[in-house]
C-alpha cells in the first residue's frame, strides 16, 4: 500500500492548511464586505439626483461585475498554475485582493472624484472578482495536493470552513462598524475601516504565504516533464467533459447552499416572517458557524465513507432541514436559532464538494478543470439564484424552500452517479499520482 495512503497529517501539512485557509477567509472577507456595505456605497458613489431605484441598480450590477469577471480571472490563473506552478498562483489572488480592497478603501467619492468614482470602484471589483476566481480552486488543489490521500477531505472541508469564516468576518465587521458610528457616522467614512483593515491583512497573508512550499504533485510533474502538452483548458473541454458536468452541477449545489440560505435567507426572514433585522442576524451568523462545523463533518465523511455516500445522505439531511426551517419558522418564531442552526449544519455537505472536483481530473490540468468547472458554473448559477428565487416569490413565499429542496435532489443524484467511485466521473483521471505512490 502506498505510504501516502495511511500516513498522518505532519507539521508541515498543518501548517499547509492553515495558512491557505487564513488566506481564504481573509480573501472571502475582501470580496463579501462590499455587500455589507452596498447601501452607502450606493449614496457615496453615484450622483444624488438620480432614482433610488437606478441608485440601487447600478450599485447591484457593481457588486454583480466581480462574480462576472471570476471565471476569466480563475481560467487565467488556472492555466498558469497547471504550467508555471501552484504557488505563484496561490500568492498571486491574494495579492489581486488585497490591493484593490485596500484601494477602495481609500478611493475619493463622487462629490469629489465624479463620474471617475464610479468607474473606478467598478474596475477594482472586478480585479476582487478576478482574485477569489483564482483563489478558492487554487486553494483547494493546493491543499489536496499537499495533504496524504486519505486526508483530502478533512483537508477541503477545512479550508472551505475557512472561507465561511470569511463571510462570517464580514458579517460581524458590518455590525461592529454599524453599532460603533452609526448611520452619519458610517456615511462620513467608518465604511472605509472594513476595507483598509482587509487590504491589510491580505498583504499580511501573502507575506505568511511566502513559507508555503510548491505541491509535491506538481513537483513531480515538472521533474517528469510531465505538465499538459497543449492548452490545459483545451484538454478539460476535450477530454473530460464528464467531470465538468459533474462538478458545474456540484457547484450549483454549493451556489445554492451559500446564496440562498445564508445570504438571502435574512432578508426573507424580515420581509415575511416579520422578524426584527437584529435577530435575523444574530440567527444568521449562528447559521454560518453551524455551517463551519457541517463543513469539516462534510470532509471527515468524505475521506471516512467516500463521495457517494456522503452526498447521499448529506442531500436528504439538508432538504429534510431546510424544508422544515422555510414552513415553521413563519408559524413558530420561537424556534428561529435552532431550526437555522440545523439547516446551516446541513449546507455544509458543500464541505465535499472540492473532495470531488481535487479527483475528478489529472494533475496535469486540475487547475484548469476545477477553476473552469467551478467559475463558470458559480457565475451563472451564482447569478441566477437570486432572480429564480425573487421570480418564484411572487408565486409562494415558500420559494426559498423549493428551490433548496430541488438542489438537495440533485445533490442526491450526483451522490447516486458516484457509486462506481470517482473513477465514474472520468475515466482518465487516475485515482492517485504518481507522485504519491513515491512518497
Amino acid at each position: 500500500m502506498p505510504v501516502n495512503l495511511v500516513r498522518r497529517l505532519t507539521r508541515q501539512d498543518v501548517k499547509t492548511l492553515s495558512l491557505a485557509a487564513l488566506g481564504g477567509a481573509l480573501e472571502f472577507y475582501d470580496f463579501i464586505i462590499f455587500v455589507f456595505f452596498a447601501a452607502v456605497i450606493g449614496d457615496l458613489f453615484f450622483p444624488a439626483d438620480i432614482p433610488e431605484w437606478l441608485r440601487q441598480l447600478q450599485t447591484f450590477g457593481i457588486f454583480a461585475a466581480g462574480y462576472l469577471a471570476r471565471p476569466l480571472g480563475g481560467i487565467i490563473m488556472a492555466h498558469f498554475g497547471d504550467s508555471k506552478g501552484r504557488k505563484k498562483m496561490f500568492s498571486l489572488s491574494i495579492l489581486l485582493m488585497a490591493l484593490p480592497t485596500l484601494a477602495m478603501g481609500l478611493l475619493p467619492v463622487y462629490a469629489t472624484l465624479g463620474v471617475a468614482a464610479p468607474i473606478l470602484l467598478l474596475l477594482l471589483r472586478m480585479l476582487q472578482g478576478a482574485a477569489v476566481g483564482g483563489e478558492v480552486p487554487g486553494a483547494w488543489v493546493f491543499v489536496a495536493e499537499h495533504v496524504p490521500e486519505k486526508r483530502i477531505g478533512f483537508a477541503c472541508g477545512a479550508l472551505t470552513a475557512g472561507l465561511t469564516t470569511g463571510i462570517l468576518l464580514g458579517s460581524v465587521m458590518a455590525t461592529v462598524i454599524n453599532q460603533t458610528f452609526g448611520p452619519a457616522g458610517v456615511a462620513a467614512g467608518g465604511w472605509r475601516i472594513p476595507f483598509l483593515i482587509g487590504g491589510g491583512f491580505g498583504l499580511l497573508a501573502l507575506y505568511l504565504r511566502r513559507w508555503l512550499q510548491e505541491t509535491p504533485v506538481f513537483s513531480e510533474l515538472q521533474a517528469r516533464k510531465a505538465l499538459a502538452a497543449e492548452l490545459p483548458l483545451k484538454t478539460v473541454v476535450v477530454n473530460h467533459k464528464r467531470a465538468v458536468v459533474v462538478c458545474m452541477l456540484l457547484t450549483w449545489l454549493l451556489s445554492a447552499g451559500i446564496v440562498v440560505v445564508i445570504l438571502m435567507t435574512p432578508i426573507w426572514l424580515q420581509k415575511v416572517c416579520g422578524i426584527a433585522t437584529a435577530q435575523a442576524l444574530q440567527a444568521n451568523s449562528l447559521a454560518t458557524v453551524t455551517l463551519i462545523a457541517g463543513c469539516l463533518c462534510a470532509g471527515l465523511a468524505a475521506d471516512r465513507f467516500g463521495a457517494s455516500k456522503t452526498f447521499i445522505a448529506g442531500s436528504i439531511l439538508l432538504a429534510l432541514c431546510s424544508w422544515v426551517f422555510y414552513q415553521t419558522v413563519s408559524q413558530h418564531p420561537e424556534r428561529l436559532f435552532v431550526c437555522y442552526g440545523a439547516v446551516g449544519f446541513s449546507v455544509g455537505v458543500v464541505g465535499a464538494v472540492p473532495y470531488v472536483m481535487s479527483r475528478a481530473f489529472p494533475a496535469e490540468v486540475r487547475f484548469t478543470g476545477i477553476s473552469f468547472s467551478y467559475n463558470v458554473a458559480y457565475a451563472v448559477f451564482g447569478g441566477l439564484t437570486p432572480i429564480m428565487v425573487t421570480l418564484m416569490m411572487g408565486v409562494t413565499p415558500l420559494a426559498p424552500a423549493y428551490y433548496v429542496l430541488a438542489l438537495s435532489v440533485l445533490g442526491l443524484l450526483v451522490g447516486i452517479y458516484l457509486r462506481h467511485g470517482l473513477n465514474s466521473v472520468d475515466s482518465r483521471a487516475s485515482v492517485q499520482d504518481d507522485s504519491r505512490k513515491r512518497r
